[in-house]
């Protein structure tokens, strides 16, 4: 299946479920208190970490896709502190706030990286509360491309069915993170996402895979369910849909860190990628990826833009070689992301020698990416004239390619590469040592947005120009 990066960015969700606070006190512990033989530890760091439908939140905007957030917190200190975490991550809260309840706190007391305590501070909301959710959440249907029902059956999604019907008048898919072993509630949903355990937990044990693909139509069927996903852990995700053929993914995780937040990860990058226009099977496929980059790091994590791009450019083969103008603007964009300094240079490169693979060489070494322009056939025959090329444009971008100092390979049919550098505007303009820098086409646009450029220096002995009419002299 082939993938490509969505366009995050034209794309809204909605998160409506409960919101949680995940806070943290760090500190050291020297001695047993005299009181009671339980460590003490001397408080020197205090973390707050959004949770539960806050945290999916922050996943989709770490996409740089536009979200909401609708939940239920108390009139308290940390609903303080979720609605600043949330703006300052680009999240639009819309919390509704109960004077009676306290927002859902997790409080764990660390030390030397291991969890001594754990206190919970929270009351499941009422339905009333809840009913009040549902109507604020509706208002925000009308302006999103996906809904997600985050439950943690604290109380926010005391009857989800209501936003299930008013999404399905609205035209806008809900998935579904489900919660207990009661998935009746979420009845007419688009998308389940359960994982295996949850899915077992509902329709009995499975013994193979024919097994999970056979109680899974059923549930889909008992439920109206347009589609189910199911998450496997290392054996991957089953995608099914009525009368449709499964579809299986494996596991991508070469190594697995954490798993802590995986499953948010995993619906956050599938209701993006649908708001954004993607079909549900490439929206599966990108989340399974997104999963694989996020267990391998410790913590809950989100995963951003650049990071999924990056993944996609290996699996697509497109991370070094020959591309075309679009593929390598996104390449690029995601090196600049990683704050990698990018190298441009061009040429015929008709006879590929020496010479030129020291003058790469150098180039390659005045950033961390190096991208080479290489003049297609019709110019190189406007400016040497009869007989040449030597070889075809494909067979010389091949071989540039194989080049360990070349990340990126492109073709132009002008006779200059103006118009590529005002495309691209690469850090640095790189050009051999038989020009001085005001002969270097582009050399003033490149100066102009603040890039450098760099003539280097000429191999002597070595001419494509030359090679060839040693050859000729030799056939005469």
């Amino acid at each position: 299946m082939k993938l490509s990066m969505p366009r995050f960015d034209h794309a809204q969700v909605l998160v409506v479920g409960d919101v949680m606070l995940d806070r943290y006190w760090h500190g050291g512990t020297s001695r047993i208190s005299p009181e009671a033989p339980v460590p003490v530890v001397k408080v020197e760091q205090v973390e707050d970490r959004p949770g539960g439908a806050a945290n999916v939140a922050l996943n989709i905007a770490a996409l740089g896709a536009g979200v909401s957030l609708s939940g239920l917190v108390g009139r308290d200190e940390a609903a303080d502190a979720l609605v600043e975490t949330m703006a300052a991550a680009n999240v639009h809260s819309e919390l509704h706030s109960v004077d009676t309840q306290p927002t859902i706190t997790k409080l764990r007391v660390m030390s030397r990286h291991q969890q001594l305590l754990r206190m919970d501070f929270e009351e499941t909301f009422s339905p009333e509360d809840a009913q009040v959710l549902v109507q604020k959440s509706q208002q925000l249907l009308g302006s999103v491309g996906a809904l997600i029902l985050s439950d943690y059956a604290k109380g926010a999604l005391a009857d989800p069915a209501l936003l299930i019907a008013a999404a399905k008048k609205a035209g806008v898919p809900v998935l579904v993170d489900p919660k207990g072993a009661d998935f009746s509630r979420y009845r007419g949903a688009t998308l389940l996402t359960p994982n295996l355990h949850e899915f077992e937990a509902v329709v009995g044990p499975c013994a193979n895979e024919k097994e999970l693909v056979s109680k899974g139509e059923q549930l889909m069927a008992d439920y109206d369910l347009t589609a189910l996903l199911i998450t496997r852990g290392e054996h991957g995700m089953t995608l099914l849909r009525p009368g449709v053929p499964e579809l299986h993914l494996p596991a991508r995780a070469r190594e697995v860190f954490d798993v802590t937040g995986a499953g948010d990860t995993v619906i956050s990058v599938l209701a993006a990628s649908l708001a954004a226009g993607e079909a549900l099977p490439q929206a599966v496929a990108l989340a399974n990826l997104a999963a694989s980059i996020v267990v391998a790091k410790l913590g809950t994590a989100v995963i951003s833009t650049p990071e999924l791009r990056r993944a996609i450019q290996a699996e697509q083969g497109s991370e070094r070689g020959v591309l075309s103008l679009e593929q390598l603007q996104v390449a690029l964009e995601d090196a600049r992301a990683h704050g990698e300094r990018v190298v441009f240079t061009n040429g015929c490169f008709d006879i590929l020698h020496p010479g030129h693979a020291g003058y790469l060489e150098q180039a390659r070494e005045l950033g961390d990416r190096l991208v080479v322009a290489v003049n297609g056939d019709d110019s190189i025959s406007r400016l040497k004239g009869p007989g040449r090329p030597i070889n075809p444009v494909d067979s010389r971008m091949a071989l540039l390619s194989k080049l360990e100092s070349v990340d990126w390979v492109i073709s132009f049919d002008d006779d200059t590469p103006a118009q590529l550098l005002e495309v691209l505007k690469p850090d640095i303009l790189a050009k051999g040592g038989d020009y001085n820098k005001e002969n270097v086409v582009g050399w003033e646009l490149v100066e102009g947005y603040g890039g450098k450029v760099e003539v280097l220096t000429l191999f002597d002995s070595f001419s494509t120009t030359s090679i060839v009419e040693k050859v000729l002299e030799k056939n005469r």
